[in-house]
This record gives C-alpha cells, structure tokens and sequence, in this order.
C-alpha cells in the first residue's frame, strides 16, 4: 500500500534516558533523515529532545 510507504508509522524515544515513547508518523519523501522532536517528557517532567527509533 502506498500509504504505508510514504508515510511509516515511527517511535520516537526519549534522550533524557526514561525509556518514554511517542508514536506518530512521518513523510518519507520531507524528512528523509531521522526525526529529532522537542516534545515534554513526563517521568522527569520537562520538554526533552526525542529522536526517531527504529
């Protein structure tokens, strides 16, 4: 299905080392690369960056 392809469902994981996630998707053909998001961490209780984890 083309839907899936261009846009892959991905996990992004926290930095701050908690463990947390945040499912979302993404555009293949916008952002090749992997995805870093500056998003809240709530087991320490402040925005962290989360990278994309495959």
């Amino acid at each position: 299905m083309a839907r899936n392809e261009l846009r892959p469902i991905i996990k992004l994981r926290s930095t701050a080392g908690t463990g947390y996630t945040y499912v979302t998707r993404k555009n293949r053909r916008n952002d090749p690369d992997r995805l870093v998001l500056r998003k809240f961490d709530p087991l320490v209780r402040r925005h962290v960056d989360f990278r994309e984890d495959r």
